[in-house]
């Protein structure tokens, strides 16, 4: 297998894992999320570790796929291929306050039964650390999400790394993402709402295409261009032009 289609593979895979580790994750956190009660109850402790572990394994993935995706789109644009992998830095940072935010309502929940402290305060303080999780979670998974996927969208439509349908797939979803977020940034409708979801629709799409076609088919085109002239390759194997060498001095 070549370098390039282990890059493919192992980029599909990581697609995938921010896909399940991201649903998990949401579907985990529920009591803690939804129930404002949490905080002055028994509380399934046990399940929110696991969608924390969920998404610090998301963030990592995060990470993974634009380490992994570097070397090859750097080859179409490098100041877009950095950017890409900042964008996706800066994304996981974000998704990682999130946790930590859900993670201290467990810590206020254990910590306030041994102390005695009075219900109203607890959920008060509890809801502040939700309402951080849901901005990071509209921030992070919205818009550094949209930026992301607008970026890494467009290198693979110029570049035809990936059928360039799927490439537009994935620039529809980044700026509906993008929107969605912004109409509830102010207000226009709930994050987690049917129009929501409806606009979230287009970018998980977009990723697992690309995470399906990566697996079975890997990167077309460009992608298979030798690498650039370096002055070892030049130093390894110098052309000559008129008697004279062409490796850098």
């Amino acid at each position: 297998m070549s370098s390039t289609r282990r890059t493919a593979v192992v980029t599909g895979v990581l697609f995938l894992v921010t896909e399940v580790a991201a649903i998990a994750g949401l579907v985990l956190y529920g009591p803690v999320l939804h129930d404002a009660g949490y905080v002055l109850g028994p509380g399934s402790d046990t399940r929110v570790f696991l969608g924390a572990l969920c998404e610090f394994v998301l963030a990592l993935a995060v990470i993974g796929t634009g380490v992994a995706l570097y070397p090859v789109v750097r080859r179409q644009n490098e100041g877009a291929a950095l950017g890409y992998v900042c964008g996706r830095l800066l994304e996981a940072a974000v998704i990682l306050v999130g946790v930590i935010s859900v993670l201290s309502v467990v810590t206020l929940r254990r910590d306030s039964a041994a102390a005695g402290a009075d219900s109203p305060s607890l959920v008060t303080a509890a809801d502040t650390l939700v309402a951080v999780h849901d901005w990071t979670f509209l921030f992070g998974s919205n818009f550094v999400l949209g930026a992301n996927t607008l970026v890494l969208a467009a290198l693979m439509y110029r570049s035809r790394l990936v059928p360039r349908p799927l490439a537009v797939l994935g620039l529809v979803g980044g700026a509906l993402i993008c929107a969605s977020a912004t109409a509830v940034l102010f207000g226009l409708y709930a994050q987690v709402s049917d129009a929501g979801t409806l606009a979230a629709l287009p970018v998980f799409a977009w990723e697992v295409g690309l995470a399906a076609w990566l697996l079975a088919k890997g990167f077309t085109g460009p992608a298979q261009l030798p690498e650039p002239n370096t002055a070892e390759k030049w130093a390894s194997s110098p052309e000559r032009v008129g008697g004279h060498s062409l490796a850098p001095r």
